[in-house]
C-alpha cells in the first residue's frame, strides 16, 4: 500500500503545527487555530514536534467514528503512531495496548469502578471532601485551592481504592507532574516511569505477602495466579494512580474557576438540591472544559475512508476531543456555558473500548464536590486576576498550577 505520509522533517508551510496555542484570555475554550482546522473541513493535516503529519479528525461524528473502529490501533509501539513526545522505556500499560491482550488485562481491574462500586463510596468521598473544607475554614479565609482541596480530593480517593499509602503523595504527585508535563525531557521522563513502577512494586511485593481488600492486593492475586507479571501489575498500578488523581483534581479547579467566571452559571449549581441537575451540570463542565487537550492518538491498521479523505495504513490519526465537544452540529452554540444544557453525549472521556476506565468514579467525585463547596463556601471568590492565574499549557492534562481563592 502507498502512504501520503510526508517524510520526516519536509517542511510544508500549510500544514499546522500541532497542538496549537489557546488565545490569551480565552482559558477554556480551545485553540481558535483547532476551531479553524474544524470549520474548514473534518479530517485536516497536522505536524508534530518531530516533522511527522498524522490527520486531525476535527468532527464529533468523525471523532466516534475512529475510536469505535476497529482499524485504528492505541499501540503507541507500532509505526506511524502519532507520539506527542519522545518515548523512553515503558508505556502506560493496557491503555496503549490493542485487544485482546487490552481486554484482557482492563478486565482485571474493571470492578472497583463499576456504578454500583463507585455509589458506595459516595459516602467517604463526601466525608472526605468536607473534612477539607472544614480544614479550609479553619485557617485564613484564603488558600490555594489545588493544593488545599482539589488535588487531595482525588488523591485520598484513589490510594484508598488502589491501597498506595497517601503519606506518599508527595512523591508519586511530584514524579507524575513531570510523567505528564510536554515539557519534560525524554530521560526525565523515563525516569520519573521507572520511580512510580518500582514504587509500585515494592507495595505489589508486600501485597502479594499480605493481602488485604483494595485494587493492589488483586492484582497482586493475579501474580500469584500466573496471570500478570510483577512488572506489569505495576505498569497498571501506576496507571491507575496517575489516571486516578490527576485528571480529576484538574477538574475540579478548572471547573470552579470556569463557575467563578460565570456567576450566573455557579448561582444554578449552589442553589439546587436536584442530584439530577448537578449530574448534568458535571457533564456540560466536561463538554465544556475537556481538560485531556492534547487529543487521543492512534495509528491506522488499513485504509479508512471517511470525511471525504482516505487514511492510509500506517498514518496517525489525532482525535482532539476539546474540539469534538465543541461541535455546532452536535452542541448548539457550543462555545457557552449551559449547565441546563443535556451534555451527556460529550466525548470528554472517550469513546469505543478504549474510553476511561474510570470515569464512574470521576463523575461521583465531581458531583459530590460541586455539590458541596460552594454551598458550604458562598462567598468563594477568585483572589487574582485572571490573566494571573498559571494555566497548565504545557501539560497532558490541562487545568491550572495553582488557583488563589478567598472568602
Amino acid at each position: 500500500m502507498t502512504s501520503t505520509v510526508r517524510p520526516e522533517g519536509a517542511h510544508t508551510p500549510s500544514v499546522p503545527e500541532y497542538p496549537m496555542p489557546r488565545a490569551t484570555g480565552c482559558p477554556f475554550d480551545p485553540p481558535p487555530a483547532l476551531k479553524e482546522e474544524q470549520e474548514q473541513g473534518p479530517l485536516r493535516k497536522v505536524r508534530l514536534w518531530d516533522g511527522s503529519t498524522p490527520w486531525l479528525a476535527t468532527r464529533y461524528a468523525d471523532q466516534r467514528t475512529l475510536l469505535a473502529d476497529p482499524r485504528i490501533s492505541a499501540d503507541v509501539s507500532r509505526s506511524g503512531y502519532p507520539s506527542p513526545a519522545p518515548q523512553r522505556g515503558s508505556t502506560f500499560s493496557f491503555i496503549l495496548m490493542d485487544d485482546p491482550e487490552h481486554a484482557r488485562q482492563r478486565r482485571m481491574v474493571t470492578a472497583p469502578f463499576t456504578i454500583r462500586r463507585v455509589e458506595a463510596m459516595r459516602p467517604a468521598v463526601q466525608r472526605i471532601v468536607d473534612g477539607l473544607i472544614d480544614d479550609m475554614l479553619g485557617g485564613p479565609p484564603h488558600a490555594d485551592l489545588v493544593q488545599a482541596f482539589a488535588l487531595p480530593v482525588p488523591s485520598l480517593v484513589i490510594c484508598e481504592l488502589l491501597g498506595v499509602p497517601y503519606g506518599d503523595h508527595d512523591f508519586f504527585q511530584r514524579n507524575s507532574g513531570v510523567l505528564i508535563s510536554r515539557v519534560s525531557a525524554a530521560d526525565d521522563r523515563a525516569a520519573a516511569l521507572d520511580n512510580l513502577i518500582g514504587y509500585l512494586d515494592e507495595l505489589m511485593e508486600d501485597k502479594i505477602a499480605r493481602p488485604v481488600d483494595d485494587l493492589l492486593s488483586g492484582l497482586g492475586t493475579r501474580v500469584g495466579a500466573g496471570e500478570l507479571s510483577r512488572r506489569e501489575a505495576a505498569e497498571m498500578g501506576v496507571l491507575l494512580l496517575i489516571a486516578g488523581h490527576e485528571t480529576t483534581a484538574n477538574m475540579i479547579a478548572l471547573g470552579t474557576l470556569a463557575l467563578l467566571e460565570h456567576p450566573d452559571q455557579l448561582d444554578l449549581l449552589r442553589d439546587t438540591d436536584d442530584p439530577k441537575a448537578v449530574a448534568g451540570a458535571v457533564e456540560e463542565l466536561l463538554r465544556y472544559l475537556n481538560i485531556t487537550h492534547g487529543g487521543r492518538r492512534r495509528v491506522a491498521l488499513e485504509d479508512i475512508a471517511i470525511g471525504g479523505e482516505v487514511i492510509r495504513a500506517g498514518e496517525g490519526v489525532i482525535v482532539p476531543n476539546d474540539i469534538g465537544n465543541r461541535d455546532p452540529d452536535v452542541f448548539a452554540d457550543p462555545d457557552r456555558l449551559d449547565l441546563g444544557r443535556d451534555a451527556r453525549r460529550h466525548v470528554a472521556f472517550g469513546f469505543g473500548v478504549h474510553q476511561c476506565l474510570g470515569q464512574p468514579l470521576a463523575r461521583m467525585e465531581l458531583q459530590v464536590v460541586y455539590s458541596t463547596l460552594y454551598r458550604r463556601i458562598p462567598t468563594l471568590r477568585l483572589d487574582a486576576r485572571l490573566d494571573e492565574v498559571s494555566f497548565k499549557h504545557d501539560g497532558a492534562v490541562y487545568g491550572v498550577h495553582a488557583l488563589p481563592v478567598a472568602w
